[in-house]
């Protein structure tokens, strides 16, 4: 890859993405992608489908069917894009690294929904009623890991930030007791804190035993070199081997995802067009943030509907 040519980035939603009816236009429309979603339920064994193109709110947001039912919609949109677009790289937020490993070939797209099934099962059963998550926002990465070490040293209680989304939008996860003495410490420097209805601190240690029982079934996984460098939440750069890949996602579930420095690694590399393939259009939204102070030669396009595939600049 040559950094004088304009290249293109790949990147995956995760949780939080989700919407109702995700994935079914494309799904009802070819019948090879509605049997990716008969073999995620076949693998969760979860009616997702019933879930997702009938259910609530209530029932989307649980992470046992979330996070198969999330890939299989992102990875389906991929699967029709792939065909009208290159793709130099990959990168996925958080559950998106998985739908992003598939892609890239690094994993075999049933061992991947196999995993993911695996993870939503353990995250739902991980963390208790005395742990979570809360969005801090309108405060910059200093302010924000200085309240985390402040909160933490005042309480005793763990707590750090998991999620570098964009330069005004961060994740604490922890204690609730840090939590709460955190949210006061940004409320004095004028930022807004939002608790997140989550269930676990996730990206932190507090959920070590899920890790590790997710870290024995990803250590006989089948890990294939990817076709395109994947970026990797743990270390925010470019991997293609697939030790060093399998490594940093054993950490995956208890590290902070670097979602700002991976945008910024990916426009370093030379990616000037970067598809977000899955609903909602989350991850477009942040590039303006997380690209900001580089010149802007750079598109970002949601595809978060079989139109918008079908509506990509060269698509035939």
């Amino acid at each position: 890859m040559n950094a004088t040519t304009p290249l293109v980035a790949v990147n995956f939603p995760g949780q939080g993405s989700q919407v109702k009816d995700m994935g079914r236009d494309l799904a009802e429309a070819d019948d090879r992608y509605m049997y990716y979603w008969t073999l995620a339920e076949n693998i969760s064994r979860q009616p997702l489908r019933e879930i997702y193109w009938g259910g609530d709110d209530h029932d989307m947001a649980d992470t046992r069917a979330l996070q198969p039912a999330l890939t299989v919609a992102a990875l389906t949109l991929w699967m029709h894009a792939a065909g009208r677009t290159a793709a130099h790289c990959f990168g996925g937020h958080s559950l998106g690294e998985y739908p992003a490993l598939a892609a890239a070939g690094a994993l075999a797209v049933e061992e991947a929904l196999e995993l993911v099934s695996l993870r939503g099962a353990l995250m739902a059963e991980a963390g208790g009623a005395d742990q979570g998550m809360t969005a801090l926002l309108k405060l910059g990465q200093d302010d924000a890991e200085a309240i985390a070490a402040q909160a933490r040293e005042a309480t005793g209680c763990e707590l750090l930030v998991a999620n570098y989304n964009t330069p005004g939008q961060f994740v604490l996860s922890g204690h609730k007791q840090a939590l709460e003495a955190a949210a006061a410490l940004v409320r004095e420097r004028k930022g807004r804190a939002i608790p997140l209805p989550v269930s676990g601190a996730f990206h932190s240690p507090l959920i070590a035993e899920a890790a590790g029982e997710l870290e024995k079934r990803l250590a006989k996984a089948d890990w294939r070199r990817p076709k395109a460098p994947v970026f990797l939440n743990v270390t925010a750069d470019a991997q293609t081997g697939p030790e060093a890949i399998a490594a940093a996602m054993a950490r995956q579930m208890t590290s902070p995802v670097r979602w700002i420095e991976i945008n910024r690694n990916q426009y370093a590399m030379g990616a000037r067009t970067f598809h977000e393939p899955g609903p909602k259009g989350v991850l477009t939204k942040m590039l303006g943030q997380n690209l900001g102070g580089l010149p802007a030669d750079w598109t970002g396009h949601s595809l978060d509907t079989m139109a918008a595939v079908d509506d990509l600049p060269g698509a035939d």
